[in-house]
């Protein structure tokens, strides 16, 4: 639909503005002339462009840890817990003890590694005084040394039963499932998980609707509620080929640095995704368009004293940008202040 007139101002409120506050007569064309220069000059107008289209997806997201950079650690043996020295959060160093067992098994192993030092040593003081062969102290080495490597198997060897368990990493801990007095048994959940956090996962969800816009190697953007006016830039990584069968999503894998450890496990995380649609299309600003009679409508000045009123198809928006499939061409000038009132007038209301 396409409306063409010549604009007049012919508006009462804008007239009173620029009319004589006293009584003295003025010639109604020459005030009416004067009121539509100072409103045409008003009048701003921008070009249509034609320009690929952006296209902005929303995800949900999640901070996962690197599964490389990782340690459960489960017992080994069955036991009891006699203590722990740590705490779920803890930064904990490589080496550090976090917790004691007292095992029965590993008690039996204990004497028996003091008696093969026992004959290590004694075989050891019998070949200096050459009572018995090379052979024969080589076996009484070897037999020490192996229990010895069996018994660090379950940790640092305490005496009595007692084994402490070390932190094979430096990091955080991210699970425990350890407590004083509780039992264990091998092959238990993990008794508590280390994980380096230094760098992070973050794992979008992706809708099958939405795969199409999703690409590998695509920059995202990166929101959290905990830093409201901060904005994190990473790119996806790598895009799994199942789907997740509880969820039904894709899921889209994003590597962070994470060094100021702002990046919490199990946080969520909003993931932003910009795309360009292969296709050019009008491009105007978004607060040009007059929505009226459930359609969209777009003001044009054909010179400057001449004004159409058009109605455009949309094809989307991004930002602050309207992308337009029909009813514009490029190069159209179109108004960008003072656009409603010009087609209240044309539109006679």
């Amino acid at each position: 639909m396409i409306n063409k007139v010549y604009f007049s101002i012919i508006l009462a409120g804008i007239a009173i503005i620029f009319s004589s506050c006293g009584n003295n007569k003025t010639d109604n064309s020459v005030e009416n002339s004067i009121i539509k220069q100072v409103f045409l000059a008003n009048v701003k107008t921008e070009k249509a462009t034609l320009s690929y289209q952006e296209h902005e997806l929303i995800l949900s997201g999640k901070v996962e840890y690197d599964p490389n950079k990782v340690v459960y650690y489960t017992s080994l043996i069955s036991g009891v817990i006699e203590r722990t020295n740590f705490s779920l959060g803890d930064r904990v160093n490589k080496g550090q003890t976090m917790l004691h067992i007292r095992s029965a098994e590993l008690s039996s192993l204990q004497s028996e590694l003091t008696i093969a030092q026992r004959n290590l040593q004694s075989a050891e003081s019998m070949h200096e005084d050459k009572l018995i062969s090379e052979r024969e102290l080589i076996e009484a080495r070897s037999n020490y040394e192996k229990l010895q490597a069996d018994l660090s198997l379950y940790g640092e060897n305490k005496g009595g039963g007692i084994f402490a368990i070390k932190s094979p990493m430096a990091g955080f801990v991210v699970d425990k499932n350890a407590s004083a007095g509780s039992t264990v048994s091998e092959g238990d959940a993990p008794l508590f998980t280390v994980a380096d956090l230094n760098t992070v996962w973050i794992i979008a969800n992706i809708y099958a609707g939405d795969l199409q816009s999703v690409k590998q190697g695509m920059p995202v953007e990166i929101t959290a509620l905990a830093y409201p006016n901060e904005v994190f830039s990473g790119k996806i990584d790598a895009l799994s080929q199942v789907f997740d069968p509880e969820e039904k999503v894709l899921k889209a894998r994003i590597v962070m640095s994470n060094n100021e450890l702002k990046f919490k496990p199990e946080m969520s995380v909003v993931v932003k995704l910009k795309n360009e649609i292969h296709q050019k299309y009008i491009s105007i600003p978004s607060d040009v368009l007059i929505f009226d009679d459930n359609k969209y409508f777009v003001v044009i000045a054909t010179s400057p004293e001449i004004f159409e009123i058009k109605e455009v198809q949309l094809q989307g928006h991004h930002q602050k940008t309207s992308y337009i499939a029909s009813g514009l061409s490029e190069g159209e000038n179109v108004v960008v202040k003072n656009q409603l009132l010009i087609y209240s007038e044309l539109k006679g209301k």
